[in-house]
């Protein structure tokens, strides 16, 4: 930022006591430099727990580095892409710290993809290696003839839980839930193998440096294809940093004493969990409760109730889905000084439950994949706003931007774009759609958001709409012309439309409105259609047949029109 004052950024005046304005994002050479220097200060410190076992950063350490070491005797070289599909296990740290101390670029997958949408992501990514969990094999041996993956690493739930829980974990996953389909796939390696074999071979450390991609994270695309936002070293020790001296701030000021305990029922695959959980806990020592099935929320509890928890990232179904079950009650909460909301907007009867409930203020953040993630939050001391997504990090600067291309006056309605060393470098092999979002003026190279807000005289920013048709169901985006292009080749599909609708436990769902061409078409059919080609989140919940969809002169559908229609539905 240029000459940093309160009366140029009047959302400085807001930060809590001992928070800079500015953080440096060169603080670690890379992600490499993050990882070695916290294993080697807290090599005895837990660093993740699921299911009972525990691992140390220094057993971290060792797995990873054995990890590392297999994949380069595989042939994998720095810059080549790897793709990790799993859930919250032991083994997703291992693979990730040791994908990145290989020099590779990670590429996160949603362990719940269909085989189409697997395909997509592999495909564009160039992905050349993948490790994967045997429950969803079955769908990449559908595709694999169809991608450039060489290597493939399969685990298993229980594979690091130690002898004999991994053997009955394993068993009764497999046979008894019947949760792994049967598969068949060219030169599996086990994961189990993979860290033997890598013991054997001398790791050898890659030359990294802060502008070389870590990540590529998939976010939707404005054609209906996701794209890679690429993620640099840089770009994310940026956000840690940042992160790191917001939250430390708070626990600094509270009376906490000892090693720091984390919940991380986010997919580390979402950026959110990937940056919170995984890359702050590594630089604070901190262990990560890894919960593998938060929808489980019986069981999510029963874990809870281990722990005495102090930071608590998460997004507004989830804590509303905790607040309402009855056993939450008899959870310690003595020990919880930060809880976090992102990914979706927070609900201000969640967040005021939530303090009831617990005792501790839930805030808001606000940021994108495609900013590694976080770009704003509300101060933790006491001064957060509920409604407004809080203000903006330090090193970071946001502005709202009118229609017609300038910067509007505050309290102004228009696009909020941001400005920071947590922006992407662009998006993987798309320089068309990276010039859509990224542009620069005199100040710096800024970044379009597609959310329409406002920044308050003070400094607070709130959003207001969407530019983008973006539907968001429970923190994850789904994109319009995705669906719309799916169901337009089920069988009896003459037109369609899709938009999405308020909900109160999702925040938004999916409605598709259908055009027929064949009159025998049912819902049911649709909806089966949509399970076998879209994750879950994106099947649509609500299917509305028409003879006919509003359109513009030109034939343009009018998603904009269909959403006002459910809108002036809504109870006022």
């Amino acid at each position: 930022m240029m000459s940093i004052s309160k009366d140029t950024y009047p959302w400085l005046k807001h930060y809590p006591e001992g928070v800079p304005y500015e953080i440096n994002p060169d603080a670690y050479t890379s992600l490499l430099d993050l990882i070695e220097t916290s294993f080697a200060n807290f090599p005895d410190n837990p660093a993740y727990t699921n299911m009972d076992k525990v691992l140390t950063f220094g057993k971290l350490d060792q797995l990873s580095r054995n990890f590392a070491a297999y994949l380069q005797s595989i042939g994998l070289k720095k810059g080549d892409r790897i793709a990790i599909q799993m859930p919250n296990v032991l083994q997703y740290p291992v693979a990730m710290f040791g994908a990145l101390r290989a020099g590779l670029v990670i590429v996160n997958t949603n362990p719940l993809y269909t085989s189409r949408e697997m395909q997509h992501q592999f495909n564009d990514s160039g992905a050349k290696a993948i490790v994967i969990m045997a429950n969803f094999a079955a769908n990449l041996e559908k595709i694999i003839a169809s991608t450039n993956i060489e290597h493939i690493i399969v685990t298993e739930i229980g594979d690091l839980l130690g002898f004999p829980k991994k053997l009955i974990v394993n068993a009764v996953v497999k046979y008894v839930k019947k949760m792994v389909p049967a598969y068949h796939l060219p030169k599996v390696t086990s994961f189990g193998s993979a860290l033997h074999t890598g013991s054997g071979f001398t790791y050898q450390r890659p030359n990294v440096s802060g502008i070389d991609v870590a990540f590529i994270q998939y976010t939707g695309g404005t054609t209906g294809v996701s794209k890679g936002a690429m993620l640099s070293h840089r770009n994310l020790i940026a956000n840690v940093e940042a992160v790191n001296e917001w939250l430390m701030s708070k626990m600094r000021n509270s009376d906490h004493e000892g090693l720091l305990t984390m919940v991380a029922a986010l997919p580390l695959y979402h950026v959110f969990a990937m940056t919170i959980n995984a890359l702050c806990g590594l630089k604070w020592g901190a262990l990560n409760l890894l919960i593998t099935n938060p929808r489980d929320i019986p069981g999510f509890i029963k874990e809870l109730k281990k722990f005495k928890i102090n930071i608590f990232p998460g997004l507004n179904t989830l804590f509303n889905g905790l607040l309402n079950n009855p056993e939450f009650k008899n959870i310690d909460f003595s020990g919880l000084k930060i809880t976090i909301a992102g990914g979706m907007a927070l609900q201000k009867v969640v967040a005021n439950r939530w303090e009831e409930e617990t005792g501790c203020i839930l805030v808001e953040g606000y940021g994108l994949s495609e900013t590694s993630p976080v770009l704003s939050v509300s101060p933790l001391d006491g001064n957060h706003r509920i409604g407004t997504i809080g203000v903006p990090f330090p090193s970071t600067e946001m502005r709202i931007l009118s229609d017609d291309d300038t910067w509007a006056k505050l309290g102004e309605k228009g696009e909020i774009c941001a400005k920071g060393p947590q922006i992407m470098l662009g998006y993987y092999n798309r320089p068309d759609e990276t010039a859509k979002v990224i542009f620069e003026d005199e100040s710096g190279r800024w970044f379009r958001t597609g959310d329409i807000g406002i920044e308050d005289p003070d400094g607070f920013f709130k959003i207001v709409d969407r530019k983008k048709d973006m539907i968001l169901v429970s923190g994850f985006n789904v994109y319009p012309n995705e669906i719309e292009g799916v169901i337009a080749q089920c069988p009896g599909v003459l037109e369609v439309a899709c938009v999405g609708i308020p909900d109160e436990k999702t925040g938004e769902l999916v409605k598709v409105y259908i055009v027929k061409k064949d009159p025998a078409l049912t819902e049911q059919t649709v909806k089966a259609f949509c399970k076998e080609n879209l994750t879950a989140y994106k099947c649509p919940k609500q299917i509305e047949f028409r003879t006919e969809l509003p359109k513009t002169n030109v034939g343009k559908i009018l998603r904009r029109a269909l959403r006002d229609e459910e809108l002036a539905k809504a109870p006022k």
